[in-house]
């Protein structure tokens, strides 16, 4: 049996990591600013992730939710205080597609309604119902179209508070930054404009923050830029640090029916622990700060650059726009500076890395970008 190839992958298997970087079979290492698609928080194989997720496995790797499970509370717990939304309430899933499903379904059940409002250029996953949602009909087979979903411009208040104003919409949904379309950013004023034109027409406001959340803005989750208090987020990317797991934050006006959700590996024991164990490192050791004031150096250096089309982004989640191909220059910096990117569209870099990137290696990564435009 042969894998049903639908990745495209580049010629190397990284097999070790350490903290910002991961090694091949020979040795060679690579700064990675990728992050695994911004998974990878507190950098790879960390020692105290490591032997929270060991000593888990040693004593339970997995029951399923038909027994009590103090882990998934003492996650819940700790989220919501490190998050800012104690008062919340916590479902835990798979995976970030997973957990927009279920917020989109809590939405449905909560407002009786059927259509849903998402952003143009979205991304939400590839599942039925979060792939309905995600602005892209490469990835969108005729089974997941429906006329249950409309799409608005990013950052057209006016156009968003129109199509709410029917009243027929259980769901407005957008994302905390826009990551696979290139790194954009809703405005402020659109996110407190999208808060109250939701809560004026019972519409429930959902802020994915899968890729933008978990700290990699500087702020916990990108919103609270905007002071605002979504009814659900989604989280799942950073959250266990390479383990897969998600979640969304259900605020209290919601209520929990038996049987209503469910899933089977979803919150297992393994996943709980190694979310608790990135959740301390993230406390401990101020990551999050980490993450504004590297970010803020990367992305000011970034934009006093020459030759560049436009920089966008908050914090450690940043897109480079370049004329020409995005594309050959991520193969560049990977095949000639051993340093890996994303990439989002024809033209734009894209930086994910783990929270704990350094100055030092922030500079690093800004000297090899210099030399590799300047030879593009």
């Amino acid at each position: 049996m042969e894998l049903f190839n639908v990745y495209s992958l580049y010629p190397i298997e990284p097999v070790r990591g350490k903290g910002c970087f991961v090694y091949d079979e020979a040795g060679t290492e690579y700064l990675d600013l990728y992050g695994g698609h911004a998974v990878i928080s507190i950098g790879h194989a960390q020692p105290d992730y490591v032997k929270a997720v060991s000593e888990q496995v040693g004593r339970l790797g997995f029951y399923s939710n038909s027994v009590l499970n103090s882990l998934q509370i003492e996650l819940a717990q700790r989220l919501g205080r490190v998050s800012g939304y104690d008062d919340y309430r916590l479902f835990l899933c798979n995976s970030g597609a997973e957990a927009n499903e279920n917020a989109l379904k809590l939405a449905s059940f909560h407002t009786g309604r059927s259509k849903v409002l998402a952003v143009e250029r979205a991304f939400h996953g590839r599942t039925s119902g979060a792939v309905a949602v995600t602005d892209n009909a490469a990835i969108s087979s005729p089974f997941n179209r429906t006329p249950n979903v409309e799409f608005t411009p990013l950052n057209d208040l006016e156009a968003a508070r129109t199509k709410l104003a029917s009243r027929e919409y259980a769901a407005v949904i957008v994302e905390g930054i826009q990551g696979v379309s290139g790194i954009h950013c809703p405005t402020d004023e659109f996110l407190r404009g999208l808060r109250e034109a939701a809560t004026e027409t019972g519409t429930q406001l959902i802020l994915d923050e899968i890729q933008s959340g978990y700290g990699r803005t500087g702020r916990f989750f990108a919103h609270q830029q905007a002071g605002i208090r979504p009814d659900l987020i989604t989280t799942a990317k950073g959250m266990a640090n390479g383990f897969p797991i998600g979640g969304v934050l259900i605020a209290p006006h919601f209520e929990a029916r038996p049987g209503m959700l469910g899933t089977t590996f979803g919150g297992n024991h393994l996943a709980c622990a190694a979310a608790i164990a990135v959740l301390k490192v993230i406390e401990r050791d101020g990551l999050i700060e980490n993450t504004a004031e590297v970010g803020s150096y990367l992305l000011g250096e970034l934009r006093a650059m020459e030759g560049l089309k436009e920089v966008r982004g908050r914090g450690l989640m940043i897109g480079i726009e370049i004329d020409g191909s995005g594309s050959e220059l991520r193969k560049r910096l990977l095949f000639e500076k051993h340093i890996f990117t994303g990439g989002a569209g024809a033209s734009v870099v894209r930086l994910l890395p783990a929270l704990c990137l350094s100055r030092e290696l922030a500079a690093r990564f800004l000297e090899a970008f210099r030399d590799t435009l300047r030879k593009n």
